[in-house]
């Protein structure tokens, strides 16, 4: 089984770099042509789909009915495996993701990523002020934002999360517009964050979850909303994996 795991995972890397080397030239133009990077993330959302095509990994999609066209949203999800990633490019609509600004140093992918979406330097406020801005200005021109809350991969006994911090929240509010709890149920098992990089052959999950309103909250409510959106994927993450009431309860301890 470990042989084939590893052809499997060497499959699955060079599929990854092969086709963003096709799409690398349209990424470069819709990062160009002044106006046209959301052409540049419709053509993220192809590559995303035509991966899991590619290397035969069906993704289970729930909640989808949730997202309405022409509708901003902010997109909190968990994140446990670099897998999230890619995952997250199967939502529908414009979506500007938020990543770290250590992606930036990747070569070519990072010129793309900070050309069509926002990478934030979580230890500088400067950075982080500025991210804000940027991703209000993307909301107020029509395109939703995905953000991992808990800053990064942070967790050491996946499937429970860390505490969120407040940026999602702080936005969804600021823009007063709704915010979409995600669950990556299983993106743990099929590609932990071990550094082996060993794909399993698990179907992925993806559940969009009903939209929490933020219309008329103020900054009062954040930790509310917080909370809220921490209890639902949580939850869910609980449910997807199976895990017995009194792990859990080890693991929120622990």
């Amino acid at each position: 089984m470990y042989l084939f795991r590893r052809i499997y995972s060497i499959y699955a890397f060079l599929v990854f770099m092969i086709t963003f080397l096709i799409l690398f030239p349209m990424f470069l133009i819709a990062a160009w042509v002044p106006g046209w990077e959301r052409y540049g993330r419709k053509v993220n959302q192809f590559w995303a789909k035509s991966y899991f095509l590619l290397i035969f990994k069906p993704v289970i999609i729930e909640g989808k009915q949730y997202i309405k066209k022409g509708q901003p949203y902010v997109f909190a999800a968990n994140h446990f495996s670099y897998m999230d990633i890619a995952m997250m490019g199967l939502i529908p609509g414009d979506v500007v993701f938020i990543g770290k600004s250590s992606i930036r140093k990747v070569p070519l992918f990072g010129y793309y990523f900070k050309k069509l979406h926002i990478a934030v330097d979580r230890s500088s406020v400067k950075s982080r002020a500025e991210v804000f801005l940027r991703a209000k200005k993307a909301i107020s021109n029509g395109s939703s934002i995905v953000i991992f809350p808990e800053g990064g991969i942070t967790t050491g006994e996946p499937p429970h999360m860390n505490r969120f911090k407040d940026g999602a929240f702080s936005m969804a509010i600021d823009k007063q517009i709704p915010l979409i709890p995600v669950t990556l149920s299983y993106n743990h098992l099929i590609l932990p964050d071990d550094g082996k990089f060993l794909l399993h052959f698990k179907k992925g999950k993806i559940v969009f979850h009903e939209p929490l309103e933020t219309k008329n909250m103020t900054s009062k409510d954040l930790v509310s909303l917080r909370e809220s959106c921490y209890n639902i994927i949580q939850d869910q993450l609980w449910e997807d994996n199976h895990l017995p009431g009194h792990e859990k309860t080890k693991l929120k301890t622990s």
